[in-house]
């Protein structure tokens, strides 16, 4: 059975980013991919099908919709994965599998078809018949800087995104050597906050801020919109 989870998303300045993630450095445990800075950076590749069908679903609220990514933290290739995130009225769901260089390659030279008999893991079952049925390629990579915070008791997860670019040079997605062009103005942040139940009082009390309102933000969507506006 699948355990969906609440994920709430806040559009918030430098300033307001910074109280909040000295009141969580106070108390909470920083994640494990974290440097010496308390950052890393995370790379996503993202698909979609001939109609562009995640990006419409997403951007016209959908509640039932999903997509598929690739995605790896700082430059750490090897050891990427293939990620399908759901949604169903507001709550999430989020299935990952590792996946090889080769078949990471496999995937981008557009031979799923062979690459399904080749593997026994779901999720990279499902993603090759949508690449077979519905001819899901790549579509747009999304950067950013992380700072995360985790709470394992009450299974807890906040998230200070910045510096998020879009890019669609997918041949050098493992390099990093591509132009990359900002989503956001500089000094912008999206903190997330995931959740199964319950969000422990204490928590909500570090990130509470009348200035801070649940948003929709996307960088999937918001990203290929930039994109498509530089190419007009």
């Amino acid at each position: 059975m699948k355990k969906y989870r609440n994920e709430w998303k806040y559009c918030c300045n430098a300033k307001d980013a910074g109280i909040i993630n000295r009141r969580l450095s106070a108390v909470l445990e920083r994640d494990t991919h974290s440097d010496d800075n308390g950052k890393y950076k995370v790379h996503n590749l993202y698909f979609d099908d001939y109609k562009n069908s995640c990006a419409k679903e997403n951007d016209a609220g959908v509640s039932e919709r999903f997509k598929y990514r690739i995605r790896y933290y700082g430059s750490r290739y090897e050891s990427m994965k293939l990620e399908c995130k759901e949604k169903i009225n507001g709550y999430c769901h989020k299935e990952s599998c590792q996946i090889s260089l080769e078949e990471y390659r496999m995937i981008m030279e557009g031979k799923t078809n062979e690459l399904i008999w080749q593997t026994e893991r779901p999720l990279l079952k499902r993603f090759c018949i949508c690449c077979m049925t519905r001819q899901f390629v790549p579509k747009i990579m999304i950067d950013y800087e992380r700072t995360a915070y985790i709470e394992d008791i009450a299974n807890v997860r906040i998230t200070l995104d910045e510096n998020i670019s879009a890019a669609d040079d997918f041949s050098h997605f493992l390099d990093g050597g591509y132009m990359r062009y900002p989503v956001q103005e500089k000094g912008q942040y999206i903190l997330e906050v995931k959740f199964d139940y319950i969000m422990p009082g204490y928590i909500k009390h570090l990130i509470t801020n009348r200035k801070l309102i649940l948003s929709s933000f996307s960088k999937y969507c918001v990203g290929r919109k930039n994109l498509q506006s530089m190419e007009r």
